[in-house]
């Protein structure tokens, strides 16, 4: 279990019960916690060591058992394969490089059967396509041909009648938390619970108390129209194929096309991305067209420059901006629409193409709650090197990337509201 944490809606752990009921041997799951990573932070861990509480003790109920082990990724898992003399061993599917190899030098590694399951899309990423898409509308129709076909309803992991003789040291994630090697200063956020429950229960309150019949107030940062269901999917907490079910079942509605288009078309194309481009996380993965334009515009003079700690701390001329970046310091969250703004000034404001796309890659991964997951690295390779976008208008610094600006933020809404929800100095200078 890597990417997708949770008891039910798992197709991973669903294949997995049904092999080991065939063979009438029990089922271990596993979770590997190198737990020596300075550059992740109590943010991330801690929502998802608490989150993983929940779902072992889930399954200890239908025997079970969870074996959290700690130490390097590979040996781990290999220590641990041998000393249970496990006959077969099952993962979940994760596009991000990190995961394939450790996979992969897993599977090279053992002399039984590895099987990849991919859990966390609706549609598995090689059954939707076997290339990289160039954008939503070619990836689109490949997944709506198929939707039918593989949305359809979960069955239910029983009881496990085979039980292992051994049980598993008792779990307690604040132990676990205070071991851990991590940056300690991002701190954990209040606003939204980790697991499985509390992933059903906003879900629930989405639906009741911030669905609206038309997505315009969705994309108003000032309203709170949003799922708030990113951190669940991104932890695995909960599965996108259940709220594909349960939003299906609603009275139609832009929103809910809306909603339904990032949900899976988005969502989908995100792991496409990553999964069939290597270079994914860096400017070699942008599309031809937007190299050879950042790069006639890669000694562009820029009127302002920052440093990265000037960006990490929200000192930039412009108070939309810094307003954005506080937003991400302080709930571990920004509005969609924001993200783009955000990814983009960073490109006007650094160096060159490469600092900047690190740059924001950085500071994602820093402070967002879903830091380090494929729809935090496409989003930013659309904002900055035009990845499942097309050429536009050329101007300076962007070439023909696309170009997004305050003024363009002010016609869509009250950017004053926004700044001075948070706190942002001297908004009155931005007007």
């Amino acid at each position: 279990m890597q990417r997708d944490r949770r008891s039910s809606d798992n197709w991973a752990l669903i294949y997995a019960q049904s092999v080991a009921l065939e063979k009438k041997v029990p089922l271990i799951v596993l979770y590997s916690l190198n737990g020596n990573f300075p550059d992740s932070n109590i943010r991330q861990y801690g929502f998802m060591l608490k989150g993983l509480r929940e779902t072992i003790e889930s399954l200890r109920k239908k025997d079970i058992p969870v074996y959290v082990v700690r130490g390097d990724a590979v040996q781990s898992v290999l220590k641990f394969i041998n000393q249970e003399k496990a006959g077969l061993l099952i993962s979940d599917f994760s596009p991000l490089k990190v995961y394939r190899n450790r996979t992969s030098t897993v599977s090279r590694s053992l002399s039984i059967p590895v099987h990849i399951v991919d859990a966390h899309n609706i549609i598995p990423v090689w059954f939707t396509s076997d290339k990289q898409e160039y954008a939503a509308y070619t990836i689109r129709p490949k997944i709506l041909k198929q939707l039918d076909e593989f949305l359809v309803p979960f069955p239910e992991i029983i009881k496990h009648p085979f039980r292992s003789m051994k049980k598993p040291e008792n779990f307690q994630a604040k132990d676990f938390i205070e071991d851990l090697i991590i940056d300690k200063s991002v701190s954990e956020v209040s606003w939204i619970e980790p697991g499985e429950t509390k992933a059903f229960e906003m879900l629930e309150s989405f639906i009741k108390h911030r669905f609206e019949k038309s997505d315009e107030l969705r994309n108003d940062p000032n309203q709170n129209k949003l799922s708030n269901l990113s951190p669940y999917l991104h932890f695995g907490h909960i599965s996108a194929h259940r709220v594909a079910l349960v939003l299906s079942k609603l009275e139609d509605s832009t929103m809910k096309e809306s909603f339904l288009e990032q949900l899976i078309v988005r969502r989908e194309l995100a792991d496409n991305f990553c999964y069939y481009n290597d270079f994914y996380d860096s400017f070699d993965g942008f599309p031809k067209w937007a190299q050879t334009t950042l790069n006639d515009h890669r000694y562009d003079e820029r009127e302002y420059v920052y440093s990265p700690k000037q960006f990490e701390d929200a000192e930039t001329h412009d108070e939309l901006w810094n307003a954005a970046q506080i937003q991400m310091i302080e709930e571990g969250k920004m509005h969609g629409f924001l993200r783009m703004y955000w990814a983009k000034k960073i490109l006007e404001w650094s160096p060159d193409p490469e600092i900047a796309l690190q740059l924001a890659i950085d500071l994602n991964d820093k402070f967002e709650l879903d830091g380090r997951d494929p729809n935090g690295y496409t989003g930013i390779a659309w904002s900055i090197g035009g990845v499942h976008d097309r050429p536009w208008f050329e101007r300076a610094i962007f070439g023909k990337v696309r170009f997004m600006n305050f003024n363009g933020c002010k016609r869509k809404f009250n950017v004053t509201e926004f700044i001075y929800k948070y706190n942002a100095h001297n908004a009155h200078n931005s007007f």
